[in-house]
């Protein structure tokens, strides 16, 4: 009976400890409820997990949109020209967003705290949402899209904007501006004497 309840404490701690730990893919889910006023916080390890969750976001986003421009390219969707045409352009921008996020997501891996880039990235995430919400309401376009255009407007707001966009604005906004060096002041020059002619 000893063994049984050292046994069953054991496994208990076991199991309290892995839950305290990290889980290796941090899920949507997860970062939701770090939106909570209690929770805003990450730490350097969320951060990164953060940026890579959002990469896979936009590496979907590059499939579907390949995939949306072969459908209209090779006539599997139904679309009079113009309409074609309207999406295509559309579609095209999305490619911009995406390499555009992409790019910002690199430099973002290397320099965490560069304010320009997470500016950028969040307009990135934002335009393709807004871009996918719309082709979602198309019953040709949504079963390519499927559930991430509404996965993908979690990520930009409130995950990305609440949990790394703003907490890194108000940082920068915080940081003392270097002290000023002191000028010294130019020396003043003199005027050289002039020579007056005595007569």
């Amino acid at each position: 009976m000893r063994y049984l309840v050292r046994w069953l404490g054991l496994i208990i701690l076991l199991l309290a400890l892995v839950s305290t730990g990290y889980p290796e893919d941090l899920s949507l889910q997860y970062f939701l409820v770090k939106t909570s006023p209690k929770e805003k916080e990450l730490s350097e390890q969320e951060r990164t997990e953060l940026l890579n969750r959002i990469n896979d976001v936009f590496q979907q986003a590059q499939q579907i949109q390949r995939s949306l421009m072969d459908a209209i390219q090779v006539g599997e969707m139904k679309l009079e020209y113009q309409e074609g045409r309207f999406w295509m352009s559309k579609l095209e921008k999305d490619r911009e967003s995406i390499e555009t996020g992409i790019q910002q997501l690199k430099l973002l891996s290397e320099k965490p705290n560069h304010l320009s880039a997470s500016i950028k990235l969040y307009k990135s995430l934002r335009d393709l949402s807004s871009h996918f919400n719309a082709y979602n309401n198309m019953s040709s376009f949504s079963a390519f899209v499927g559930d991430l255009a509404p996965e993908m407007a979690l990520w930009a707001d409130p995950i990305f904007y609440d949990l790394y966009l703003l907490p890194l604005a108000y940082s920068k906004d915080k940081e003392p501006e270097p002290p000023e060096k002191e000028k010294k002041p130019a020396p003043k020059s003199k005027k050289p004497a002039s020579k007056s002619k005595k007569p």
